[in-house]
């Protein structure tokens, strides 16, 4: 029995023509085993390779005959805001974020991930056991540790998300810069199904990927957590020891009677009360730029050039 759930697949596309039949054939495969009804959206972010032909010609050539949209963005925004344009035109019940379609998984783990929603889940993240680079241990690590909210994050291939964690996200009023923290901290029940990778060049795959996400993962740590407020406050206390001690170094001088070089108490204590001020008054300039950006990040932030019904049905 075929499940009578509306699904909606919204996959990522900027230039990875050359992956995009392989993912096709095999998610499009599971998914009409599995579902009665379900729609393919692709988010065509400033491709400037091949890939939306390779698209076309793969509809046309295997005789699709389910719902497919191209969502044509104005300009390159990035994989979230994106994906956030793709999402927001899914009609689904439950909508698959594919952030990737390089799929180094058996394709039995999309349904996987459905029947763990099923359990009573609203976000269920699929994450490869493979190996993490440093840097993304160390990033996952200071994240969770400095983070506002309660929920943690960790390495996802895609997720599955319910119509239910999409409107109380919606009703949020949020602008979602970061969705996997956005998800993980909506106070809904979310889960992760862990699997073993099959591809061998998943590795490189990731390096390659790795440098666009970069300039996100500094964005997260502003967006989302206190960990420059922690470093400033931090620094602001070490130069308060530092002025504290050259106090007390000064009144053993006197009661010494030492004479250490001329002016260089002053000058010590000077600065260090001066260091002690700037990163004070940094520390409360950053939690008022934090206090801003929940302020203003309340609307979607992209752009759409039009969307293109490849298969309407």
């Amino acid at each position: 029995m075929k499940e009578k759930k509306f699904i909606s697949l919204v996959i990522y596309l900027h230039n990875n023509g050359s992956q995009l039949e392989y993912f096709l054939d095999r998610a499009l495969s599971v998914c009409r085993e599995k579902f009665e009804q379900f729609e393919l959206i692709c988010v065509d972010d400033g491709c400037s390779d091949d890939t939306m032909d390779i698209l076309r010609e793969y509809i046309s050539r295997n005789d699709i005959n389910i719902m497919v949209n191209v969502v044509h963005m104005s300009f390159f925004h990035g994989l979230e805001s994106s994906m956030n344009a793709g999402r927001d035109l899914a009609i689904g019940d439950f909508v698959y974020e594919f952030d990737s379609i390089f799929m180094d998984y058996d394709p039995a783990i999309i349904v996987s991930a459905y029947r763990k929603l099923l359990e009573g889940n609203d976000i269920v993240a699929a994450s490869s056991r493979g190996k993490l680079r440093l840097t993304s241990r160390i990033f996952y690590a200071l994240y969770n540790k400095t983070s506002r909210g309660s929920g943690r994050i960790g390495p996802e291939t895609f997720r599955l998300v319910s119509r239910r964690a999409i409107n109380r996200i919606k009703a949020m009023g949020q602008y979602i810069p970061y969705r996997k923290a956005v998800y993980m901290n909506c106070g809904l029940h979310a889960a992760t199904i862990s699997y073993d990778c099959i591809n061998e060049d998943a590795g490189r795959h990731r390096r390659a990927a790795a440098s666009e996400r970069t300039s996100l993962a500094f964005d997260s740590f502003i967006y989302f957590t206190n960990v420059m407020e922690r470093i400033s406050t931090i620094i602001s206390g070490a130069f308060l020891l530092l002025s504290v001690g050259m106090g007390l170094y000064t009144i053993s001088d006197i009661f010494n009677k030492n004479k250490p070089v001329e002016g260089w108490l002053s000058t010590m204590s000077f600065l260090s009360l001066g260091f002690f001020g700037v990163f004070a008054l940094l520390t409360i300039i950053l939690k008022y730029l934090s206090v801003m950006l929940n302020l203003i990040f309340k609307h979607q932030q992209y752009l759409i050039s039009d969307i293109e019904k490849i298969v309407s049905r």
